[in-house]
């Protein structure tokens, strides 16, 4: 289901995800359309901008967060003009106490990337993560004061911005050109440094090491 006001924008993510063989339930202007339609009609995954009327402030956003609390089978695709911290901190937490649901956070830029925005889409279908680059970037930016990834080596660091991102540790190896051995020695290597190795197994873990450094 996709809930964006922009009609032009709104009509064709329509074509291209049936063009992409995506049965699309509903598309619709209004967060509280989307979530009449999601309440009567659950889908696999909910495409949805975060400023929608009347104000055009959180009214997405506030409806995708519902929409994972009370249906956490669905995954939640967000669409975002603007990097929007608070927002995407918020779909990281939900992402860590959720259950099977993917969630995702794109720039709508990244939706003129029509590959990228389909293997977001897939991620977020699947279970995982999809979240921008730049998204990321942005919060895991340094703060002033003590920092719990400052004991990360730069290449630890790197896989855990791709782990944000939602890439799967075969994918993590591929685009750092290291071994998939090795992928997975830097990842018990930062669960290690973060203190995350009482937690229980599973994805949320690496979101939640995300979260550890959203907390410097």
């Amino acid at each position: 289901m996709l809930a964006e006001d922009s009609t032009l924008l709104r009509e064709g993510l329509v074509r291209l995800l049936a063009e992409e063989g995506h049965e699309v339930r509903a598309a619709v202007g209004t967060a509280v359309e989307l979530l009449v339609a999601v309440r009567a009609d659950p889908p696999d995954v909910v495409v949805v901008d975060v400023r929608m009327p009347p104000t055009h402030t959180d009214e997405g956003l506030r409806a995708a967060l519902e929409i994972r609390g009370t249906l956490p089978e669905v995954g939640v695709l967000v669409l975002s003009q603007y990097v929007e911290k608070r927002y995407a901190t918020e779909l990281l937490t939900g992402a860590a106490d959720a259950a099977g649901a993917g969630v995702g956070y794109l720039l709508k830029d990244r939706v003129a990337q029509v590959d990228e925005f389909l293997e977001a889409l897939d991620r977020v279908g699947e279970g995982r993560t999809a979240f921008d680059p730049e998204v990321v970037r942005r919060l895991l930016v340094h703060s002033s004061h003590t920092d719990p990834l400052a004991r990360l080596t730069p290449r630890e660091s790197e896989v855990l911005a791709a782990m944000a991102q939602g890439h799967t540790n075969a994918t993590v190896a591929a685009r750092l050109h290291v071994s998939l051995s090795a992928v997975e020695k830097h990842i018990n290597a930062i669960f290690d440094k973060l203190e995350l190795t009482g937690r229980s197994e599973g994805y949320s873990k690496r979101v939640l090491a995300v979260l550890r450094y959203l907390d410097s």
